[in-house]
C-alpha cells in the first residue's frame, strides 16, 4: 500500500480573520500602500468623439487636395474651388472680415484642441483612495450624491434631501419638518462626514448643510 503523496510548494501566510463579539466575520479592508493616499488624479478621458470627428475632417480635407493634385499632374484642370480659393487668398488682404473671421475660427478650433490634449477630463468620476498598487477606481458624482442623499434621509426629522456633487465640494439641502433646525444640523453633518469617509475617496470633498423648514403651501 503506497504512501500518499505529499504537496511540495511554498508557504504563504494567509489573512486574519476576526469574529466580532456578536458572531459576523469581520475581514476588514486591506491598508493602502504606502505614500499612496492623496495623490490620486482625475481619470483621462479617452475622447473618442472629438477624435473622431477631428480625424473624419482632415481625411477628407486630405483626400480633397490629394484628388485635385493627382488630376493637376494627369493635365486635368484645377477644380473651380481650389482656384477660387487660391484667388480670394491672393486678393484679400490680411484686414478683410472674412479672413479675420476664418483666422478666428481656426484660431478657437485649435485652442479646444489644445485644451483637450492638456486636460484630463470625466470631471464626473471621483478617484477613489487605491488599496492595491495596481487598481484604480473611481465613483460617480451622481452615485456619490445619492449615498449621501440616503444617508441623509435615516437623520430624524429630514423631510427631503437635495444633494449637490462636485469635485471638491458637497452642497446638502435638507428640509426638516420636526425638530429643532440646529439639532437636525448637526445630526446631518456628523451622519454625513461619516458617509463621506466611507466612499473611500482619494479627496474627500468639502461638506454644506442648510437646514430649512418648509414652505408654506398655497
Amino acid at each position: 500500500m503506497s504512501e500518499p503523496q505529499g504537496f511540495e510548494g511554498t508557504t504563504q501566510r494567509l489573512p486574519v480573520i476576526e469574529q466580532t463579539p456578536g458572531g459576523e466575520i469581520d475581514h476588514g479592508p486591506p491598508p493602502p500602500p504606502e505614500g499612496e493616499a492623496g495623490r490620486e488624479h482625475r481619470f483621462w478621458s479617452a475622447r473618442r468623439v472629438p477624435t473622431a470627428v477631428v480625424a473624419a475632417l482632415l481625411l477628407a480635407v486630405a483626400g480633397l487636395f490629394l484628388y485635385d493634385i493627382a488630376a493637376v499632374r494627369a493635365h486635368r484642370p484645377a477644380m473651380s474651388w481650389r482656384r477660387e480659393l487660391a484667388r480670394q487668398l491672393a486678393e484679400r488682404p490680411l484686414d478683410d472680415t472674412w479672413v479675420l473671421v476664418g483666422a478666428g475660427v481656426a484660431a478657437a478650433l485649435g485652442l479646444w484642441l489644445i485644451v483637450l490634449a492638456a486636460t484630463p477630463g470625466l470631471r464626473a468620476v471621483l478617484p477613489m483612495r487605491r488599496t492595491q498598487a495596481d487598481v484604480r477606481a473611481g465613483l460617480h458624482r451622481e452615485a456619490a450624491a445619492l449615498v449621501l442623499r440616503d444617508r441623509a434621509m435615516e437623520v430624524a426629522g429630514v423631510q427631503s434631501v437635495r444633494v449637490r456633487m462636485r469635485r471638491a465640494h458637497a452642497d446638502v439641502r435638507a428640509v426638516s419638518h420636526f425638530r429643532e433646525l440646529g439639532d437636525v444640523r448637526a445630526d446631518l453633518n456628523a451622519t454625513l462626514d461619516e458617509a463621506i469617509r466611507g466612499l473611500g475617496l482619494a479627496h474627500p470633498p468639502a461638506l454644506t448643510v442648510h437646514v430649512r423648514r418648509p414652505g408654506r403651501k398655497g
